[in-house]
């Protein structure tokens, strides 16, 4: 049984299953054990709403600033729908967490807008983090949530790509 995304009015589910191409996800390692809640959230609400599991890959980097990176030779490839992201960057005291996060993210804007394939952002940067029970469980819980709303976004976003693809298909 599958079910209809309530964000569209279209249904992006007949789009989904009947696309050839892929899912990719992008996580950064570094604290991987909380990085990776977000794909497997992601992965999970893909799964459940109606996507094949087999479609979503998974790659990892060794950190944020490779992201970018990987994302614009995934985009080359033209075999994905959508790229997703995912890391997360701590502020270690010195400036350089800020350069890190507008680099990650400037860098997943341009390969988006270069490449016309959709790179969502579960890139996160939080104020206060170290490496304390109380926090990693938080940061934990939170990837699994901000895995699930880009699962939300993902659906919505192939949704409104998959007009494109219907509207070049007429014109031709």
């Amino acid at each position: 049984m599958t079910q209809k995304n309530k964000n569209t009015t279209t249904g992006v589910l007949s789009q989904v299953k009947s696309s050839s191409r892929e899912i990719a996800i992008i996580q950064a390692n570094w604290h991987i054990d909380i990085v990776s809640q977000a794909s497997q959230s992601f992965s999970a609400d893909m799964v459940r709403s109606g996507y094949n599991e087999a479609d979503i890959r998974i790659y990892n980097v060794p950190g944020s600033l490779e992201i970018p990176l990987m994302a614009q030779k995934l985009a080359e490839t033209r075999n994905y729908d959508l790229i997703m992201a995912t890391g997360l960057i701590v502020d270690g005291g010195l400036y350089r967490h800020d350069f890190v996060a507008a680099t990650v993210l400037e860098g997943m804007m341009r390969v988006q807008l270069d490449s016309g394939v959709p790179v969502l952002s579960v890139v996160l940067t939080p104020h206060n983090f170290q490496e304390v029970p109380v926090h990693m469980d938080f940061f934990k819980n939170h990837f699994v949530l901000k895995g699930r709303e880009a699962a939300s976004a993902a659906l919505m976003t192939l949704d409104n790509m998959a007009l494109f693809q219907d509207e070049r298909r007429l014109a031709s």
